[in-house]
């Protein structure tokens, strides 16, 4: 199992950018999916998830009206739409399978660094 989370950059504050995860060794449309970032200094803290049953999804509320979380099941890819991004939301970003965080290892992630 193995994610490559690409898209990360340096945006102004109000912009946008979408993060795509290319995800190997399992089929994503079969589980749950989530992003969570890790801000310099602080702890990895979950933002999205979309779950395998019917697409429904879910966010942290710092994010919830902003970020939209999407797969693409013939690419195999999970992507994360940001929209009016804040320098809080400054982190590097990676992708998970939720119910396996103990199991899989983390990608590399992808930096996403917001600032005037």
């Amino acid at each position: 199992v193995r994610f490559m989370e690409s898209g990360g950059g340096l945006v102004q504050p109000g912009r946008s950018l979408r993060l795509s995860c290319a995800a190997s060794g399992f089929t994503v449309s079969r589980y749950d999916m989530s992003w969570y970032r890790q801000a310099p200094g602080k702890e990895r803290e979950w933002v999205a998830t979309i779950f395998s049953i019917g697409d429904s999804t879910t966010y942290a509320r710092s994010v919830k009206g902003r970020f939209t979380i999407s797969r693409d099941n013939p690419k195999n890819t999970v992507y994360l739409q940001m929209n009016n991004l804040k320098p809080e939301d400054t982190a590097v970003y990676y992708c998970m399978r939720p119910s396996y965080v103990t199991i899989d290892s983390w990608g590399k992630g992808t930096l996403v660094t917001v600032s005037s």
